[in-house]
């Protein structure tokens, strides 16, 4: 089963899957197998048609089962230096590398290994592999997926989740909201600035009352708080504007994120940022220019994996692999996504955060057999 794993792993580095890019090819080369082993696969396409989410179901037309989730898109090697190419499964020392290899190609490539024995498997309820498209750019294929499942009647009683944590077992992560705030002011001479409205000045007043926000923030640290850090988080990412020292820009654009640990830290910092600009910012904006504005755009608003006492799907998994600790982390997942549909869903794959995204990505060999004694026991739970 090893030796298979790898081989398709191989096949799914090939696909450059960059989240810019389609994954049609990859997705269309999964389904055929899945489909030439029995599995009923339904394809999901973007409103581009450049994309696409899949769901496969092997065993019993029935609620319950499992959903067996990664993410089919990879980040970008531009600007990377790598040993070998990125694009193609190279083995050093045990390690297999190449973009995707954790994050998260290895754990699609052990569950789409699975499908053989799945088939074969008398299984009393379904197992379901579910693959979706941009997660690296805010979940999108997710995000358009449950929605889908829910108007299909799918009601899967717990869900892992392969991203990479060594093959340890995860239960919660903070949210992930990430937003696009535009300025327009009014361009003119920098030798009269008060006849123009400097967007990045606004711009930069906007971050900066950000900024006290994020300090605030930690004084909402919940009691029983088991992230690291413990408190909600935002950063700046990226500020623009701007074309010369003596121009006055007319258009600036903020972008940044925020990393929930509750739902109402979100709200205190929307809130506090829609009335600071909606008393502050823009009178004062539209005092020299009546046409001034401020737009924000939600690139994604990620729900976060509440750990709860009860989860079937983590008791599951520390059955399987013999560990009872159970951690969280700072990263997102499509997790609490399928939490919100209502599943006891768990974080475990193969591979350590630590290499995604990096140059020379690699999965070993020893991660991947664990991911497959565990999928096993998937199967055998279910044909129990």
């Amino acid at each position: 089963m090893l030796k298979e794993t790898e081989a398709l792993l191989a096949e799914l580095i090939s696909f450059p899957t960059v989240s810019s890019d389609s994954n049609l090819d990859m997705m269309a080369w999964m389904a055929n197998r899945l489909e030439h082993h029995g599995a009923r696969v339904e394809l999901f396409a973007d409103a581009s048609g450049a994309k696409a989410n899949m769901f496969a179901t092997i065993g019993p037309d029935v609620p319950g089962g499992v959903v067996l989730s990664g993410h089919s898109d990879v980040v970008p090697v531009t600007d990377q230096v790598w040993h070998s190419n990125p694009f193609q499964l190279t083995e050093r020392n045990d390690r297999l590398h190449g973009r995707g290899a954790c994050d998260m190609k290895g754990f699609i490539a052990a569950a789409v290994a699975m499908a053989d024995p799945l088939a074969e498997t008398p299984l009393k309820r379904p197992v379901h592999l579910c693959f979706t498209h941009d997660e690296e750019v805010g979940c999108m294929g997710a995000r358009a997926l449950v929605p889908e499942l829910e108007k299909r009647g799918y009601a899967p009683r717990m869900a892992i989740v392969g991203e990479p944590t060594d093959m340890r077992i995860i239960e919660g992560h903070k949210g992930c909201c990430e937003y696009t705030c535009r300025f327009h002011g009014l361009e003119g001479h920098g030798s009269a600035p008060e006849r123009g409205v400097n967007a990045v000045e606004y711009a930069v007043r906007y971050v900066t009352r950000l900024m006290a926000l994020a300090e605030q923030l930690k004084t909402r640290v919940p009691a029983n708080s088991r992230f690291d850090p413990p408190w909600t988080t935002v950063n700046v990412g990226r500020l623009y504007g701007g074309v010369a020292h003596n121009v006055i820009p007319g258009f600036a654009e903020v972008d940044w994120e925020m990393r929930p640990v509750q739902a109402s830290d979100a709200g205190f910092v929307k809130e506090a940022l829609h009335a600071y600009v909606e008393t502050e910012l823009l009178p004062a904006m539209r005092k020299v220019n009546p046409a001034a504005r401020i737009e924000t755009q939600v690139i994604g608003e990620v729900a976060g994996l509440e750990p709860l006492p009860e989860n079937a799907a983590r008791d599951l998994v520390a059955q399987l692999t013999g560990n009872d600790a159970c951690d969280v982390v700072p990263f997102g997942t499509e997790a609490g996504l399928f939490q919100e549909m209502g599943m006891s869903v768990v974080v475990c794959g193969p591979g350590s955060i630590k290499e995604a995204h990096k140059p020379d990505e690699y999965v070993s060999r020893d991660q991947l057999s664990q991911c497959l004694t565990m999928l096993e026991g998937v199967a055998r739970s279910i044909a129990a």
